[in-house]
């Protein structure tokens, strides 16, 4: 039998390898942008054409390589940060493992134009598919200059799964500020099909967060700064009621690398607890320094999943020092020590009159076990009673039932056992003859929601309110690409947005079904959701939208309902095709039986 194994080509192994590190325009960006920071430069052009399919151009004014260094650059596992397995473990540049520039010049055309301080001329190298093309002196200032063009051109597959051109550029405005937030001391300049989106002077980390995300956060941001022997921490946090329904103003940076942490946004999220608007997430920009031996971030291929060596300590301190900064900004209680136990009384003087105390009328002779008494107190108790609540609390509903396959029994009318009652302002409760109903108030209004703007999606031409006085709004960049991206379909149902210069977007209609309290939290939790239901293989593009703008929508828990409000929301999610679950998959309705009431009264 002739032998299996074979050594792969090194194009197809690099190309194996581009799966990992580069898939989709954002990666490269980033991967040229952490070489130009590691290269020292002091400004950083990012140019892009076609979202990143066309071209991605990143030139810096950096140390540049030498002909050779230009050469070997490109093979895998070329790299000048790291000889050794022990050099792992004090690593502060970006990039290390000499991956990045073989695993893009296997998917794309790459062109380099580098030169260094010693050299008078430079060196072009031009590389198609993992294949040196050309290589000659060239004339260019020092420093280097990428252009990856093409990208994923011999790889059709990966090039075809790529998304609209708002998302992917939504992408690589996310990865370029990260890069640009973490260094602030670095000038970064970043184009769009020629339109500038960003051009960023050498500044303070203040300032840059500024430069990135509008002057409107200025007066939002609270200082953070505390040192340990463990972990020093610095950087800005959010004042809670400026908080906001969409995520993207949350940043970690380690010995300024970016990193995804849950377990430490817990703890920034533990110490707003109480004082934030439900469902807000707080803006934070949080740097952290720590010995590069104490953390791993050689974890993922992309490098922002990080180990540390003792997260617990950590997350104690981090959570210290935001409540810290929130408590000596008075947003939240503090003690006064000073001033602890000193309280005010008047002293009295001659000719001084004080208040009589009031007078509680008491009848001695009350009997409560008298016909007349009792009789008295039952009919005050039943006017109050009716005062209380309206007149549409008297309309009683049979519940739908179900047999133990789930299937459903039917609803009537009028069923004197039945009643409607809402807890926490969260979840609705009914009487059924298995025992108790409960439903979820917010996913309920989603399923609602959802199955009537499915249909709308394929009936254009529904109406917008318009506002009364158009709402502007300053936003991020990546989020306003969000909205541009769904522009036509949200239109559909009833949105109508306006686009404007200087990232701002103007609101100028609302579907008729919206409350129009708050246009500009609804705008943001539209963002967010469709977000989080854009990845979900399940649905279809419209599917996705419906779900986002429900979600949006949807009754928010907190919400005081009246009876005739409740009753309505289970009239109507029982008219739904699947009532039993929202739009997101969760489920809506939950009944406890009698058994289970009677064996918690055991």
């Amino acid at each position: 039998m002739p032998d299996l194994i074979k050594l792969l080509p090194d194009s197809v192994a690099n190309q194996i390898a581009a799966g990992e590190v580069i898939q989709r325009p954002s990666s490269v960006v980033k991967e040229l942008m952490e070489n130009s920071v590691d290269a020292g430069a002091a400004v950083i052009h990012v140019i892009i054409k076609d979202s990143g399919r066309t071209l991605i151009q990143i030139t810096d004014d950096g140390y540049g390589m030498s002909e050779t260094d230009a050469r070997l650059s490109f093979e895998r596992h070329s790299t000048s940060k790291i000889t050794s397995a022990q050099d792992l473990f004090s690593i502060r540049t970006k990039g290390f493992r000499g991956e990045a520039l073989a695993s893009i010049a296997a998917v794309a055309m790459v062109e380099l134009k580098t030169r260094n301080e010693e050299n008078e001329a430079g060196t072009l190298i031009i590389i198609n598919g993992s294949k040196v093309e050309i290589q000659e002196p060239c004339s260019c200032p020092k420093g280097s200059s990428f252009s990856v063009k093409n990208l994923f051109y011999n790889i059709p597959a990966r090039r075809k799964f790529l998304k609209s051109d708002n998302t992917e550029t939504r992408h690589i405005i996310t990865e370029f500020q990260k890069i640009a937030i973490a260094h602030p001391g670095i000038r970064f300049l970043l184009y769009h099909n020629d339109s500038e989106i960003y051009n960023l002077p050498s500044c303070n980390y203040r300032q840059r967060i500024i430069g990135v995300f509008g002057k409107q956060l200025n007066n939002d941001l609270i200082s953070l700064e505390t040192e340990t022997s463990l972990v020093n921490i610095k950087g800005y946090i959010g004042k809670p009621e400026n908080a906001r329904r969409t995520y993207g103003e949350q940043f970690f940076f380690v010995n300024n690398r970016f990193m995804k942490h849950p377990y430490f946004h817990k703890a920034v999220i533990e110490a707003y607890q109480n004082i934030l608007p439900p469902e807000s997430i707080p803006s934070y920009f949080i740097f952290l320094e720590t010995d590069p031996a104490s953390i791993d971030i050689n974890i993922h291929p992309s490098k922002t999943e990080i180990k540390f060596e003792d997260e617990r300590s950590i997350w104690q301190i981090l959570m210290a020092s935001v409540r810290e900064a929130l408590g000596r900004f008075n947003i939240v209680p503090s003690l006064d020590f000073e001033n602890e136990g000193l309280i005010d009384m008047p002293v009295a003087s001659t000719g001084m009159s004080f208040p009589k105390p009031p007078v509680i009328p008491v009848n001695p002779d009350f009997n409560p076990f008298s016909e007349e008494e009792k009789t008295y107190t039952q009919s005050y108790i039943v006017e109050r009673f009716e005062r209380e609540n309206n007149a549409n609390w008297e309309r009683l509903y049979s519940a739908l039932e179900k047999d133990e396959a789930g299937s459903q029994v039917g609803i009537k009318n009028g069923d004197p056992g039945r009643k409607f009652f809402q807890i926490r302002n969260k979840y609705i409760a009914c009487p059924v003859k298995s025992g108790v109903m409960i439903i979820d108030q917010k996913r309920a209004h989603e399923r609602i929601l959802f199955e009537r703007f499915t249909v709308c999606m394929g009936s254009p031409g529904n109406s917008s309110q318009s506002t009364m006085f158009p709402v502007t709004i300053v936003m991020n960049p990546a989020d306003i690409l969000v909205l541009k991206d769904i522009e036509k379909e949200i239109g559909i149902l009833g949105f109508n947005l306006g686009f404007e210069d200087n990232n701002t977007i103007v609101i100028k209609g609302l579907p008729p079904s919206a409350e129009t309290g708050d246009p500009v939290g609804l705008i943001e939790i539209l963002i967010e959701e469709f977000k989080n239901t854009q990845s979900d293989p399940s649905k279809s593009s419209g599917e996705k939208i419906a779900a986002a703008v429900s979600g949006a929508m949807a009754i928010p828990y907190g919400k005081h309902l009246t009876q005739s409000e409740m009753e309505d929301l289970f009239d109507a999610l029982f008219a739904c095709s699947s009532p039993n679950y929202s739009p997101k998959g969760r489920q809506v309705i939950n009944i406890i039986t009698l058994e289970e009431i009677d064996k918690r009264l055991k």
